[in-house]
């Protein structure tokens, strides 16, 4: 049989089409929903995904404003320009493309971020709302992951949850969003002990480990949903997730694609979080 796959492209253009209709109901009201991308350096993976955000942008309706600054800016520079941006009433999100530059410290910068307008939910007073479970701007990667969830059918409440990798980014985050819908949840890293023995108990596996193919499908429940938040530049212009989809799709009940799974879903959570700004 082989897994149902879990299309990421599909929904995001679903919701994308439901946000026109939301922009334009703003639009009416008198709000131009504005988008801040920061981009700092020439780093070819962060210039392709500004790209891919301001098209999402131009699809929706929402006005796209681009700030590239060399490399070598300091990093007072681009505090400035945050707290600018801060001020603008024109703009209702800003998103900091990461990784930064060495020099700049990037919890200096996310936390400079006005929390109304964090429209990536780094800034720490969104985090510890998510962790209170209180209203916020949540991380758009763990958001699109638990729609793709959503959209398996399988109820999360009191399944067994596992997600591999730690980083405030994903895997922290996206545990607590499972913990919020009442699943049982166990989060993985380089220190655990006998991974696969671990992995193997999951209803809901979800891998943000950034190793290509590293969950095998002797790791996983049969029936399980596979949330693969990997992408991995191989040779040439390949991409691969951390699941090694040939082998899981065998195994698993529900997987998510690499490309077409949780992408898409990311940058369809970021409109998301700036339509929900410019519409308080």
């Amino acid at each position: 049989m082989g897994a149902e796959i879990l299309d990421g492209s599909g929904l995001a253009e679903r919701m994308k089409e439901e946000m026109k209709a939301r922009v334009a109901a703003l639009k009416a009201r008198g709000i131009e929903p504005g988008l801040a991308v920061v981009l700092v350096g020439e780093n070819p993976a962060s210039q392709i995904y500004v790209r891919m955000k301001k098209k999402d942008c131009e699809t929706v309706g929402i006005k796209s404003y681009e700030f590239l600054r060399d490399k070598d800016t300091p990093e007072q520079e681009l505090l400035d320009l945050i707290d600018e941006l801060n001020k603008d009433p024109r703009v209702h999100g800003i998103l900091v493309q990461l990784p930064l530059p060495g020099h700049i410290d990037e919890l200096r910068v996310l936390e400079k971020i006005a929390p109304e307008k964090d429209a990536d939910g780094f800034n720490p007073i969104n985090v510890g709302r998510l962790v209170a479970g209180a209203e916020g701007m949540i991380p758009c990667t763990p958001a699109g992951v638990m729609e793709l969830i959503k959209l398996s059918g399988v109820p999360i409440k009191g399944k067994e949850c596992v997600v591999v990798g730690r980083s405030n980014i994903v895997g922290k985050p996206t545990a607590i969003l499972l913990l919020r819908e009442h699943g049982t949840v166990t989060i993985c890293h380089s220190r655990t002990t006998d991974l696969p023995s671990v992995t193997r108990r999951a209803d809901i596996l979800v891998a943000a480990v950034g190793i290509a193919n590293f969950i095998k499908a002797d790791m996983v429940k049969p029936g399980a949903v596979v949330i693969d938040v990997g992408i991995n530049r191989l040779e040439g212009k390949k991409v691969a997730g951390d699941v090694d989809y040939e082998g899981v799709s065998k195994i698993a009940g529900f997987i998510t694609p690499v490309p077409g799974g949780v992408g898409p879903m990311t940058r369809a959570m970021l409109l998301e979080n700036t339509l929900r700004a410019a519409g308080k």
